[in-house]
Parts: C-alpha cells; sequence; structure tokens
C-alpha cells in the first residue's frame, strides 16, 4: 500500500485460509434450518415454563393447605420474646 496515495500496490490471496464460498441457495437452506431449530428450542421452553408455572401452583396450594391445618389460632412467636 503506498502511503501517500492509499493505493494498493500488490496483493497476494492467503491460500487456505477463509470461509468455504456456498451458493445463495445453500444459505437459504442453512437459514430455514436454523429457522425451525429455534422454533423448536422455543416451543421446547415455552412447555417447560408452563409446566413450572403448574408445579410452582401447585406446591403453593399445598404450603397453604399444610400452613391452616397446622393454624392454632396463636400469633407467632417474637424474636425479642424468646431471650
Amino acid at each position: 500500500m503506498d502511503a501517500a496515495t492509499g493505493e494498493v500496490l500488490a496483493h497476494r490471496p492467503i491460500e487456505g485460509k477463509g470461509a468455504p464460498s456456498k451458493d445463495f441457495d445453500a444459505l437459504l437452506a442453512g437459514l430455514g434450518e436454523s429457522k425451525q431449530h429455534a422454533e423448536s428450542v422455543f416451543e421446547r421452553e415455552m412447555g417447560a415454563l408452563q409446566d413450572r408455572d403448574r408445579l410452582l401452583e401447585e406446591k403453593f396450594r399445598r404450603a397453604l393447605e399444610r400452613a391452616e391445618e397446622e393454624d392454632d389460632g396463636k400469633p407467632p412467636p417474637r424474636p425479642w420474646d424468646l431471650d
């Protein structure tokens, strides 16, 4: 490269390095596959979140029932009264 003008004086392509060239159809097919993969991952995660919500709701109901069964009518002890 010429420092004064900024022109490229000589160029040698690097052999054996760089990404292999693909045609447009191969790139388009890869895009479709990645879109399908992203959709399947999204659906799987949505199902897991819905299942997680259901499990948390069930645990909350059980804990609420247990708290109602164990209620003896007295307020809980205050920490400073335990001394």
